[in-house]
């Protein structure tokens, strides 16, 4: 087997993992609003987090896909913007989510852990 032939099945094997996290995440999603439903616990806010974070990790996988694809199987400039693009795009998208799901952007969560802040300032 060739190596451009290995990269690509490994592509694919980061894609097929980054839809199977999608999926698995949108059904657990699911299960966890039914659970918050029956213990009264607020639905919308809690399959808002659990199915952000499963979006957040799907991206992650999505994302090394194409860097492997791009990297080792189609070296070209017009490949390589492309690629550049796509991280651009879905680390804004990731991020965006991210102080969604959180409420605050993440340098703000390290300084309440630390203690160097507090929540109203």
């Amino acid at each position: 087997m060739e190596f451009e032939n290995v990269m690509e099945a490994t592509a694919r094997v980061f894609e097929a993992t980054g839809v199977a996290i999608l999926v698995v995440g949108a059904v657990w999603s699911a299960f966890r609003a039914i659970a918050d439903f029956r213990a009264r616990r607020p639905v919308y806010d809690g399959i808002r987090r659990n199915f952000g974070r499963a979006l957040l990790l799907g991206l992650e996988v999505l994302v090394a896909a194409d860097i492997v694809k791009t990297v080792s199987v189609a070296t070209t400039l017009e490949n390589v913007l492309i690629l550049g693009i796509l991280v651009l795009v879905r680390t804004l998208l990731s991020f965006s989510l991210d102080v969604e799901i959180d409420g605050m952007f993440p340098w703000r969560r390290k300084q309440l852990e630390q203690g160097t802040v507090t929540p109203d300032t």
